[in-house]
Order: structure tokens, then sequence, then C-alpha cells
């Protein structure tokens, strides 16, 4: 359990809680906090989220969380901070407008490993993205070459926060949404995070996406694709 007075949440993040609530009839609210996202991005101003007032008639909950869940790793598996990784990649999010004489034209947007040039994901394209084999550990860091905040999600399985802008942090949990710093413009290094991802479970093997979390952007084309190849048994 970690204590904190405020949570930074990506676009559709998720986080559980335990708070004291207030007195009796006093009325409290959840609000999120004005977040800069960026020359380029949107506004988003201190707004309420939620109204909390406790009384002694409030009516049952309609469900309820079991009082346990499965565990995240299974107990065979290793801690993935101490897995060596298979393989470092570094993909980056870009935008460009799609008629650079036209101020009004709409934005292209993409996410694209480095050595690649930066093209919106295609549906109908047959071949994935990236392609990694079931079992293996892989980093990844993920740069954000824009001017507005972008939000990496990974379906499937999750990942660790190993960097972020180059500085080596320890969580001691996984995540599958990460908020990625907007570019200033003018610095020499763009905004990054390192990622620790994990693709050792037999049940994420497939295709299956990756792409930035709000959803304009990746509606516009900043999303991927990454196939986890089945290992073969051996004899």
């Amino acid at each position: 359990m970690l204590w904190e007075s405020h949570i930074l949440m990506p676009p559709a993040g998720r986080v559980e809680f335990l708070l004291n609530g207030p007195g009796l009839g006093v009325p409290a609210s959840i609000v999120t906090r004005k977040v800069d996202t960026g020359r380029d991005g949107e506004n988003d101003p201190t707004r309420p989220l939620a109204q909390i007032v406790a009384a002694l008639d409030s009516a049952e909950p309609r469900a309820k969380l079991a009082a346990t869940s499965e565990p995240v790793i299974r107990e065979t598996q290793t801690w993935l901070g101490n897995v060596k990784p298979s393989r470092e990649r570094k993909l980056y999010f870009a935008e460009r407008s799609q008629d650079p004489a036209n101020p009004k034209s709409p934005i292209v947007y993409s996410i694209t490993e480095e050595g690649r040039e930066p093209v919106p994901f295609d549906p109908y394209s047959k071949s994935p993205d990236i392609t990694v084999q079931q079992g293996e550990v892989e980093d990844w860091i993920i740069e954000n070459r824009t001017q507005e905040l972008h939000a990496f999600h990974i379906h499937q399985t999750h990942f660790l926060l190993l960097e972020w802008n180059g500085v080596p942090l320890d969580e001691p949990y996984l995540r599958d949404t990460i908020n990625v710093p907007y570019w200033d413009g003018k610095s020499k290094e763009y905004p990054s995070v390192k990622l620790r991802i994990d693709f050792r479970d037999p049940e994420i093997v497939g295709t299956f996406l990756y792409h930035c979390h709000i959803l304009e952007h990746e509606d516009g084309g900043m999303m991927g694709s990454i196939r986890v190849q089945a290992t073969e048994a051996k004899p």
C-alpha cells in the first residue's frame, strides 16, 4: 500500500484506494486538478468527479467486489523486475498535418518503432508492426516527439515502469497505461518512459494492439499491432 495525497492518472486509467470519508452529513468531493497537456493538447481544467455524502439511510451497494482476487503474477514466475530482457526497442509518438498549407487540416497521428517512417495505423494490414516470442520479456522506450501529452496503453499484458525521462525508478506494481509527457519543442532529448513488458503468459498468444489511450489520437492512427507467437513445446 502507498500513501498518496494525489494520484496522476492517465486517460481511462484505473486506481484502487482507501480513504477516510467525511463525517455524517458533511459533503465532500473528489476533484481532478488542472492538467498541463502541452501547447497542442486539450484544455483540461479543474473539475469535480464525484460528490460524497455520508448518511445513515444510504442504500446498500448494488454489487460488491470479492474479498480476495487472483494474483497478477503466477507464483511460478520470477518477478518481472528481476528478469533479463530479451531485447530493447524504442517507439515514438509523432504527429503531422495532413495538409501543411491548411492550418485547419486534420492531424495524422502515429506510434512507430525507431528506424521506420511514421505512418498511421492500417486496420486492414495483415502484417503486425511488432512480432515477439511467447515466453520473452522486452524493454521498450516510448518517446513523445510531439508537443502534447500522450498515454501509452497495451492490451493483453502489463509492464513495469523502469525509467521516467532517463531517471531509474523502483515501482512495486504493474501498469498497462502510462502518460508520456509532451516535448517543449526546444530540448535536444524527447520526454520518454522505459517499460519492461511481460510476454511470458501463454494465454496472450495472438495479435493485439498498443496505442495512445486518448480516443481522438488512437482513432487518428496512433496505434500499432503486436503478434505474440507461440513457443514450440520441447520434445
